[in-house]
């Protein structure tokens, strides 16, 4: 489908230079885009593509300056990444649409209930008793445990698996290969040294317009819920252990993993490769610098941390730029010894 300059100007409330009549069907990034695509300049790193682009339409900040002549058909906006990002969505959706009905081989209980416009691709498996909601869409290779209630407009991508009795709210979706309501990590010590398991009965509640990365794992409560609140949105690779409640509107970067019972706060951003150990209170807003390890509760709002362990984010940066001066100051000190020794050698000669 073909939609022109002045057509998404309408739409995005922004105002066309150029041939408004200039047709586009697709995207691309600004220094790789073709004729026919649409592209938008927001970085000042990639200026010198800006007049070079081929795409026929670019969509650009309301304030930005021109340097030199451009060749595309120009829209301004207020935000050109939140225009572009807008545009996004309407296509996904649109593309989305199109998916409905059930593809085979795929297995559906008899029992299991479906909404309308529900997309059920190959090979995918939804148990007994099961709730789909309307417009769902789940891929090829989807499994959907017993008693699982998935509320309308989400999105499981190839391969997601989602045990038995959880529940997965409006809006969500989660990319492939995730599993959802696996057993929490939970063995008693014998007297013998050996482990017995502790049956996890729990389940996962994720709740709406959450979005899950790819190969995450998030586990089975022991008893009660795992719970991810709505708007929280988590990376690939990511450990979320039984017991952890996540609050609104937190994001978690990849190869991150939270201990069983943890606390998470709404509006916490935590980056990459941090680890957070169980049983922990998480406040609201925090913030945790990537590769961090969490070993104590952050009780106070807004506040930010770095290092394993992980401590006050400004305070780190200070111990370590003391560090990286340590060969200096040794040496240094060294001088001022020698110096102490010399003025004292001179008092008991005097």
């Amino acid at each position: 489908m073909k939609i022109n300059a002045e057509r998404i100007a309408q739409f995005l409330e922004g105002k066309v230079e150029g041939n408004g009549n200039a047709e586009v069907g697709s995207f691309g990034k600004i220094e790789e885009a073709r004729e026919g695509q649409l592209a938008f300049f927001a970085n000042p790193k990639y200026e010198e593509f800006l007049y070079k682009t081929k795409a026929s339409v670019v969509l650009l900040n309301d304030n930005y300056e021109l340097k030199q002549p451009v060749t595309a058909t120009l829209i301004r906006v207020p935000d050109a990444y939140i225009a572009f990002a807008k545009l996004l969505q309407i296509y996904e959706e649109l593309m989305k649409s199109q998916l409905t009905g059930i593809q085979q081989p795929s297995y559906i209980d008899e029992s299991a209930k479906l909404g309308e416009e529900v997309f059920v691709g190959a090979f995918t498996y939804v148990g007994a008793n099961a709730v789909i909601g309307n417009n769902v869409k789940l891929y090829p290779g989807v499994y959907v445990g017993n008693d699982v209630k998935i509320d309308d407009n989400t999105i499981l991508h190839p391969g997601v698996k989602i045990y038995f009795g959880c529940q997965i709210g409006k809006n969500v979706t989660i990319h492939a290969g995730t599993v959802i309501g696996g057993d929490g990590f939970g063995f008693a010590p014998q007297d013998d040294g050996s482990y017995k398991k502790v049956p996890q009965i729990g389940n996962v509640v994720i709740e709406d317009n959450v979005e899950i990365g790819s190969n995450a794992t998030i586990d089975r409560a022991t008893v009660g819920s795992t719970i991810i609140h709505s708007g929280t949105k988590l990376d690939n690779l990511i450990q979320i252990a039984h017991n952890v409640e996540i609050g609104c509107n937190t994001v978690i970067a990849a190869q991150a993993g939270v201990s069983g019972s943890t606390k998470i706060g709404k509006n916490a951003m935590i980056g990459g490769q941090v680890g957070i150990v169980g049983h922990l209170q998480i406040a609201d807003g925090a913030k945790i610098n990537a590769q961090s390890g969490v070993s104590k509760s952050i009780k106070e709002k807004n506040t930010a941390v770095t290092g394993s362990p992980a401590y006050d984010y400004t305070s780190a940066l200070r111990s370590q730029a003391l560090t990286r001066n340590l060969p200096q100051i040794e040496k240094r000190l060294a001088e001022l010894e020698k110096l102490v020794q010399q003025l004292m050698q001179e008092k008991i000669n005097f």
